[in-house]
């Protein structure tokens, strides 16, 4: 809920203070935490959040910093991807452009979101002369939407004119949290989120179904302007301030923010109106959520949280979270699971060939996770046996 009213909120955080983005290509509606000491091993993080004894966004994972080995299967995969990827920006964008008016203003869900708010923002000037604000916000699973960020947008924009964006989808968690946030302001926001991927059929703005890689999601801060997830932590934000992140400046030699971006806005000239297509079929039908409660079952998991379906999300379970195993589609393209492949066997997960598969991988967090149980190293460890 919005924070009761009292003075204005405050001015986005920009780069180069905040964030290695062009100022005007994004504001971030955060509190600057750079200076707060907020990382924790990726173990216990793990037990304290299972255990019930504190929430995900209370504390950051440590960032992973890739070595030249997977290093360079992100540029791999971003060469292979970036003309799929620019095709799915302008579907994305003209179907936003066209349905919502060209004075709408961008707000990405931080962080994922961000880059393709940017690369949105990038084609509506390329494409049509377009100036669109954009903003990055945050939203936690469990906890909602930033009120006073809301706030703000509301002071300086029609909220009707609000798309907010983000990456991908996966079982539509993060899609039904920003529905229900945005259900306690009066309907002024539009809870339609935008993506390039929603291979959990949970929007109707989307550049594709299928389940591929987006190059951004094997990385973190070094790929999303050097800043980090969100955190909401009552112990040291007050009602007033913005969800915080933090940027991190000692990270810029590893910065690949504005080549991924400029990588992929470099094919926008190729795209072609057949390319940007209204995509048929554009009804959810959450088919994503009810394949993740399949495997609740079957897995014996006990809740989908510690489901996470999707490329995307399965990068995520292996960077930051203490991984079971990894579910991949037989049929999934090699190029689009060769980093997931290396982080597995990295981190000692097994991954298991699994028919019928709706997408082309899933992660499983570790499902009853203590560090005696796994190890202080986080390594993965057999958890019961083959599914039922």
């Amino acid at each position: 809920m919005t924070a009761p009213r009292g003075s204005s909120p405050p001015a986005p955080l920009r780069g180069p203070a905040f964030g290695s983005y062009r100022p005007e290509e994004v504001g971030w509606l955060l509190t600057d935490l750079s200076g707060v000491a907020l990382e924790a091993p990726v173990e216990e993080r793990e037990e304290a959040v299972q255990s019930g004894g504190a929430h995900y966004a209370e504390s950051l994972p440590q960032e992973y910093q890739p070595d030249p080995e997977y290093l360079e299967l992100y540029r791999t995969a971003l060469a292979a991807s970036a003309a799929r990827m620019a095709r799915a920006v302008g579907t994305v964008a003209e179907l936003v452009l066209r349905e919502r008016g060209r004075d709408v203003v961008l707000v990405s869900l931080a962080r994922a979101g961000t880059p393709v708010g940017v690369l949105l923002r990038r084609w509506a000037a390329a494409r049509h002369g377009l100036d669109l604000p954009h903003y990055a916000v945050s939203i936690v699973r469990g906890r909602g939407i930033d009120g006073q960020a809301l706030r703000y947008l509301a002071e300086h924009h029609d909220p009707a004119k609000v798309v907010f964006v983000d990456g991908w989808t996966g079982k539509g968690a993060i899609t039904g949290e920003l529905s229900a946030a945005l259900a306690a302001h009066d309907g002024a926001f539009d809870p339609d989120l935008a993506v390039l991927a929603d291979p959990g059929r949970c929007v109707r703005t989307f550049g594709t179904r299928q389940d591929w890689l987006i190059p951004s999601a094997c990385l973190n801060s070094t790929v999303s302007g050097l800043v980090s997830r969100t955190v909401l932590n009552p112990a040291i934000l007050g009602p007033d301030q913005y969800h915080g992140a933090k940027f991190y400046a000692e990270l810029a030699g590893a910065d690949v923010s504005n080549e991924f971006l400029d990588t992929v806005a470099g094919h926008f000239a190729d795209v072609t109106a057949a390319d940007t297509a209204e995509p048929p079929d554009r009804e959810p039908d959450h088919a994503g959520m009810a394949a993740a409660l399949r495997l609740v079952e079957a897995y014996d998991l006990g809740e989908a949280n510690l489901v996470k379906p999707g490329v995307g999300e399965t990068t995520r379970v292996l960077l930051r979270r203490v991984p079971w195993r990894v579910l991949v589609a037989p049929d999934a393209p090699a190029a689009d699971l060769a980093h997931v492949r290396l982080l597995a066997q990295r981190r000692g997960v097994p991954v298991e060939e699994v028919e019928g598969l709706p997408y082309s991988c899933v992660g499983l967090i570790h499902p009853r996770y203590t560090r005696g149980a796994t190890g202080a190293d986080g390594r993965a460890a057999a958890v019961g046996g083959s599914p039922r």
